[in-house]
C-alpha cells in the first residue's frame, strides 16, 4: 500500500494516517459493522450495484442506518478508485454503527462510521492456479443462521479467522467449514464447488454460507456454457471422491484444490471444468462493471 493512498473517510478524503477510528466505535469495541470487499478490473468496478445491495441487506438484518443511498454508495466506491488512480486493484468498503458509549446498546443511536479504501490487492501466488490448493477441514464449526447469520457480511469475523488460522498452522492455504450436522458450507474466505461426472455441484446459502458475488457470477457463467449446476448438500466423502474441485471469491477468483485433508482431488490439479470456468470468468470480469472513469 503506498503512503499517498487517499481514503474515504465520513464524507471526505484523507491521508492513511489521518483515517482514525475511534476507540469507542463499535465497530472497534463489538463487531458491529459490516464490510464489502470489491474488485476492479481494466478501469471498472466489478458487481459494484450487487455488492452495495449485500451491504445494504445486512445493514437492514442488523438495524443499522446507513447514512446515504446505494447511489452515493456506488459514488464513494468510484470516486474512492479515481482519488488513487485505481485501474486493477482491491476495495474495502466499511460501515459501523459508529461511536458508541461502551455499551452493547448505544443510546442515543450514534451516527455510523463509513470509510471505503481502494488499493492493489495481494492474491494467491500464480503458480497456485497452476498446481492447486491445498485445503484442511477445520475442526471449528461453521456459525448458524440462528446466531449470527453468514449471509450477513459483518466485521465479526472471527469465525472465520479462526479456521483460517487451523489452516495455516496445518500447513494449508484455506480451511473447509462443516456446520453442525457434518455437511460442507465454504471455506473460511471461498465458497466451494464440486465437479462430478460432468455435474457442478455447491452448498445452498440456507446451509450457513456467504451468497458470495462471484459464486453467483460463476453458476451463471457455467450454465450459460450449458454446464449443469445443482445447489446441494453434500458430505466430505462427496469431496474426497470428486473428480475437480473449486473455490470462488473476490480475491480468489476461480481457485483450483489439489488436496483437501491431505486425499488428492481427481488427477491432483486443475481439471478442465475448472480452468474453462476460470478463463470464462476472467474474460468476463474483464469487461463488465460501474466505470471508475466515465467516457473512456
Amino acid at each position: 500500500m503506498t503512503e499517498d493512498i487517499k481514503i474515504y473517510f465520513n464524507g471526505e478524503f484523507v491521508g492513511r494516517d489521518q483515517a482514525r477510528v475511534s476507540v469507542f466505535d463499535q465497530g472497534v469495541l463489538f463487531g458491529d459493522g459490516l464490510f464489502e470487499g470489491i474488485r476492479a478490473y481494466n478501469g471498472r468496478v466489478f458487481k459494484c450495484v450487487e455488492h452495495v445491495d449485500r451491504l445494504f441487506q445486512g445493514a437492514k438484518a442488523l438495524c443499522l442506518d446507513v447514512p446515504m443511498d446505494k447511489d452515493r454508495m456506488v459514488g464513494v466506491i468510484t470516486e474512492t478508485c479515481r482519488m488513487n488512480r485505481v485501474r486493477d486493484g482491491y476495495i474495502r468498503l466499511v460501515v459501523t454503527r459508529g461511536v458508541g458509549d461502551m455499551g452493547l446498546l448505544p443510546l442515543p443511536t450514534p451516527r455510523p462510521t463509513v470509510f471505503c479504501i481502494a488499493s492493489i490487492l495481494t492474491t494467491y501466488a500464480a503458480e497456485m492456479y497452476e498446481t492447486g490448493m491445498q485445503v484442511t477441514t477445520a475442526a471449528r464449526r461453521r456459525n448458524i443462521a440462528g446466531c449470527l447469520d453468514p449471509q450477513v457480511k459483518s466485521l465479526n469475523y472471527l469465525n472465520n479467522i479462526l479456521a483460517k488460522l487451523e489452516a495455516h498452522h496445518a500447513g494449508a492455504h484455506e480451511a473447509l467449514l462443516l456446520n453442525g450436522e457434518g455437511l460442507v458450507t465454504e471455506c473460511a474466505g471461498e465458497n466451494i464447488f464440486l465437479v462430478k461426472e460432468g455435474e457442478i455441484l455447491t452448498p445452498p446459502v440456507h446451509l450457513g454460507i456467504l451468497n458470495g458475488i462471484t459464486r453467483r457470477t460463476v453458476i451463471q457463467l457455467a450454465r450459460e456454457m450449458g454446464m449443469t449446476v445443482r445447489e446441494t448438500e453434500f458430505t466430505l466423502v462427496n469431496v474426497y471422491s470428486a473428480d475437480e474441485c473449486f473455490l470462488t471469491g473476490t480475491a480468489a477468483e476461480v481457485a483450483p484444490v489439489r488436496i483437501v485433508d491431505h486425499r488428492t482431488i481427481g488427477n491432483g490439479g486443475p481439471g478442465p471444468v475448472t480452468r474453462k470456468i476460470g478463463s470464462a470468468f476472467r474474460e468476463y470480469a474483464q469487461g463488465q462493471g460501474t466505470p471508475i472513469y466515465p467516457g473512456e
